[in-house]
């Protein structure tokens, strides 16, 4: 129902039937899905939640990465600092648009790539040696009896190890 960039961990939707897939879908254009997921970046993040809204596509330079680019597609990411030690933010955040590399875009757009994310400026750190990013919860409508449903998923050992050395 949804795709999870490479080396990303965490929950995914996958639709049984026709029926199944095309009520979540309808869910998801409508914004009706919600989707957080956990970040490690780089730098002290504001305190408090950061709303961005930026419009994102293909980075004109380099076609393998996206950008924010202006004509673009909309985009919006809600961030919340956790917490921050020794120059590496704990983060969550939450999507209300799905485009590609949507949180690694925004967050290296404002100075934060993840850890390890190589493509958009991050370089490893704690251990990780892919970027941080964590797919941990997911909130949706069950699609044939509207039932509210809600998913979690711990963070695997190396996302995890990595967390705790900030959050402490």
């Amino acid at each position: 129902m949804h795709r999870l960039d490479k080396d990303t961990s965490g929950l995914m939707v996958v639709a049984k039937t026709l029926v199944a897939m095309t009520a979540l879908t309808r869910d998801i254009a409508a914004r009706a899905v919600q989707r957080e997921y956990l970040a490690l970046a780089h730098g002290a993040w504001p305190a408090g939640e950061t709303r961005i809204e930026a419009p994102i596509a293909r980075d004109p330079r380099l076609r393998t990465r996206m950008a924010v680019v202006a004509g673009g597609k909309p985009a919006r990411t809600d961030v919340s600092l956790i917490a921050t030690r020794d120059e590496v933010s704990a983060l969550r955040c939450r999507l209300h648009t799905g485009r590609t590399h949507q949180i690694r875009v925004h967050l290296a757009s404002r100075g934060h790539p993840l850890l390890a994310d190589a493509l958009y400026g991050g370089r490893p750190l704690l251990g990780l040696q892919r970027q941080a990013l964590h797919a941990a919860r997911l909130a949706f409508a069950h699609p044939s009896s509207g039932e509210p449903l809600q998913f979690e998923a711990p963070p695997p050992p190396d996302f995890a190890t990595a967390w705790h050395k900030v959050i402490g």
